[in-house]
């Protein structure tokens, strides 16, 4: 089989959701079965690691896509024309978007449909090219996959697909993530904390992940222990986030809340393994994949009862409604007084840890595009 892949996501030290789901389901996949030809497509100059093995053939399509006008050059007129000269069995895209420009089947994965439930986020062109071609690639997909079953339901819904079309792929964790020595707790929170236990969020500095509502809890939250815990706040500042800084000055504790920016997988993994609890209270998720990650470092998590979080989660984490400040406040206090819950917690993060593996998914996808190769088009 010869199969081309959409790597344009593949970036060096910037994997975040879908670059970590890219980079963890095609080292497997490559691998694992060198009976296969793959054409990885960068839209910019690559970095060696993320070819896996001599079977992948690595193409540069110019120019670098990272903004609507040039999403249609890539996909629609670039893209078109390498898929004609290669002459793939079917093109795999991991990063929601696909080409309209072929006949070669193509299996999709569409991780979430935020675009629709929170239209603000998105700037305004990004939002018309969201609007505009995201029900045509789930239309001209052989086969489309996701990491939940709350994204495949929403999907299938959204767009009118049969439930044929739709298939779960599931995220999984890494072996990288596991616990923190207690020496390098202490280390870690020396670092960042001057010695003090500390809350951890992770993930990009946007609207969605409900950073705002995180800050009222936590000032709540400090109000009520008169505690020297902190709150570490572990990303890069992305899209429209005024209102998370503003609500950052606003604060009453505002020096008690650390901002790492984007810091290693590495040191990422310690601080994981370092806090009282990962606050991942977000607003909307495809998956939630921090949610695994901590737990996979015996961190206990607190995370929103929408979306995916609690299908991820299921009864390993503390729920709460990520639209109250009280009720995620209420989960800071009972992880921070009450040692026994964080340790029923880290229990069951690590039962929960056990129902996903990269294996898993990276097999669910082969099947896929097995599958896209032997069905016709299934059409809404």
């Amino acid at each position: 089989m010869r199969i081309a892949v959409n790597a344009r996501i593949l970036l060096a030290d910037k994997l975040e959701g879908m670059g970590k789901f890219t980079h963890e389901v095609l080292r497997l996949l490559v691998v694992q079965h060198p009976e296969h030809e793959f054409f990885f497509l960068f839209d910019r100059p690559y970095d060696a690691q993320f070819i896996y093995a001599a079977n992948v053939t690595p193409i540069i399509v110019y120019p670098p896509a990272r903004h609507p006008f040039l999403f249609y050059v890539w996909f629609e007129l670039m893209l078109p024309r390498v898929l004609r000269q290669i002459k793939p069995d079917v093109f795999f895209s991991p990063d929601n978007f696909t080409t309209l420009r072929t006949h070669v089947p193509r299996v999709t994965v569409i991780h979430d449909l935020a675009y629709l439930h929170f239209p603000a986020e998105k700037k305004f062109f990004d939002r018309r090219y969201y609007q505009k071609f995201m029900p045509r690639f789930a239309e001209a997909s052989r086969l489309i996959l996701t990491v939940s079953e709350f994204s495949r339901k929403d999907i299938m819904k959204s767009f009118h697909l049969p439930p044929a079309k739709v298939k779960v792929a599931p995220c999984g964790v890494s072996d990288f993530f596991k616990p923190t020595l207690f020496a390098q707790q202490i280390e870690i929170r020396q670092k960042y904390c001057a010695g003090e236990m500390y809350f951890v969020f992770v993930g990009a500095l946007q609207p969605r992940k409900n950073l705002v509502t995180l800050f009222k809890a936590f000032d709540a939250f400090k109000n009520l222990t008169r505690s020297e815990v902190k709150l570490v706040i572990v990303g890069r500042k992305a899209w429209k986030a005024n209102a998370i800084v503003k609500a950052y000055e606003a604060m009453t504790h505002k020096t008690e809340v650390i901002f790492t920016g984007r810091v290693s997988d590495a040191e990422v993994r310690q601080l994981y393994g370092s806090a009282v609890a990962l606050v991942f209270a977000s607003l909307f998720e495809g998956f939630g994949l921090p949610i695994l990650e901590a737990q996979k470092c015996d961190c206990p998590v607190i995370t929103s009862t929408t979306s995916s979080m609690a299908e991820v989660a299921a009864e390993s984490a503390l729920l709460v409604d990520p639209l109250s400040p009280e009720a995620i406040c209420q989960a800071l206090v009972q992880l921070y007084h009450y040692p026994e819950r964080r340790d029923y917690y880290i229990r069951r993060g690590r039962e929960n840890c056990c129902r996903y593996t990269w294996q898993q998914t990276a097999d669910l996808i082969y099947q896929g595009l097995q599958e896209s190769l032997e069905i016709p088009k299934i059409s809404s």
